[in-house]
This record gives C-alpha cells, sequence and structure tokens, in this order.
C-alpha cells in the first residue's frame, strides 16, 4: 500500500480519533490521545488495511527546552564559548505537553511503516502499556520508564533496565543535571563503595545552538 492509500485509510477508520496526521519525507506520524491508545493500536495491529503486526521501536521525548539555544548565532565565532553559560533564549514557543511517547510500527505484509505519537502531561505520567498488543514492548517500556519516569499502566514488571540499583532521577529528562546527582567512590575505611552528592560543577562546553536558515 502506498503511503497516500494508508494515509485515507487511517482517516476513514479513525476519523476524529485523529489529533493530527503528517507526512514529512515519506513518513507519516500520527497523533491520537492516550485515552484512545489502545482501541487505535488494536485496529492497527488486525484491520486489513493496517496490519502492523509488529512493533519496532517504541522510546520516549522530552520536550522541556525544545526551541531553546544557549547560544543564538548565523554564524560560525571565534569569541569563544562564554556566551553559552548565559540564560537561555526561546526561538520557538512549545504549547504541547512536555512529554510524549513515539511507537513505531512495521507492516511486513504490506511493507509500510507509521510512527504514532501520544503525548503525556508532566503531572499525569500514566499511560496505558501495549504489551498486550505487542509483546515486545516490554523492555522498551521498561526503558521509558527507567530514562524519563514514565509509568505504563498495565505493565507485569515496570522496573528500571539500564541505570544502577538505587540510582536517583531519570537521566534522559532534559532537566536531569549532566553531571549527575550521585557520585560513587571507594571508601577505604567502610571497605565498600559509597554514594555521596555529586561534587563536580555543571556548565556548559559547548552550548546548544539553532541556526536560523
Amino acid at each position: 500500500m502506498g503511503i497516500d492509500k494508508l494515509q485515507q485509510a487511517l482517516s476513514d477508520i479513525l476519523g476524529e480519533q485523529i489529533l493530527s496526521l503528517t507526512e514529512h519525507v515519506g513518513e507519516l506520524t500520527l497523533e491520537i490521545a492516550k485515552e484512545s491508545l489502545l482501541e487505535i493500536a488494536k485496529l492497527l495491529r488486525d484491520k486489513d488495511e493496517f496490519q502492523f503486526e509488529q512493533l519496532s521501536d517504541l522510546c520516549a521525548v522530552d520536550y522541556l527546552t525544545y526551541g531553546q539555544d544557549e547560544w543564538s548565532t548565523r554564524m560560525a565565532s571565534s569569541s569563544g564559548f562564554g556566551r553559552g553559560r548565559k540564560s537561555r533564549k526561546k526561538t520557538n514557543q512549545w504549547e504541547k505537553p512536555r512529554f510524549a511517547v513515539v511507537y513505531h510500527l512495521l507492516s511486513i505484509t504490506l511493507n509500510q511503516r507509521l510512527r504514532v505519537k501520544v503525548f503525556v502531561e508532566e503531572d499525569s505520567l500514566m499511560i496505558p502499556s501495549v504489551i498486550q498488543i505487542w509483546n515486545c514492548a516490554d523492555w522498551f517500556e521498561r526503558e521509558a520508564f527507567d530514562l524519563f519516569g514514565l509509568l505504563f499502566e498495565g505493565h507485569p514488571d515496570l522496573r528500571r533496565i539500564l541505570t544502577d540499583y538505587g540510582f536517583i532521577g531519570h537521566p534522559f529528562r532534559k532537566d536531569f543535571p549532566v553531571v549527575g546527582n550521585l557520585e560513587m567512590r571507594y571508601d577505604e575505611e567502610k571497605k565498600q563503595c559509597i554514594y555521596e552528592p555529586v561534587s563536580i560543577e555543571e556548565r556548559i562546553l559547548v552550548p546548544k545552538v539553532i541556526r536560523q536558515s
């Protein structure tokens, strides 16, 4: 099925449940509400027009600093990175929720792909788990929980998967300090590794730059 036919099928079948449906560089992105996630996910898997039997990837996105840069410029400069330590400047106004969960779907049968995006409010981080629809979502959802703090309702074993035991915070959030919150060292007296508040000063060495065309 071509991308135009897929786009039309999505519009016909999902109708008003679609919050947005956009095409960019030959890829479709479907935005839906989290309340209709499970219903639509089942349709995308089971409907003859879709047949998205495989979840290729699930990831989270933090839009906290979207459109903000530390150093606005139109060209390279030799004046150093000092300006990068100034407060961020907003170049775009982000009006949607802070977090999003993105599902990358593949139909092997019809040789087509679809990106599904669901936004999650910062004060309500719960979103339904799709593990009963695509079983491979298990570790993907655990990763998003570990790194971003998103909670997948219905997941049978939602625990950290990448960070260490006792890790504090979620390291892929944009407000998580680059140097972390804790550092580990070996204590000669206690003869064991201990955790202490990090002693490194956080600073911007290579500022984020958004060059306007």
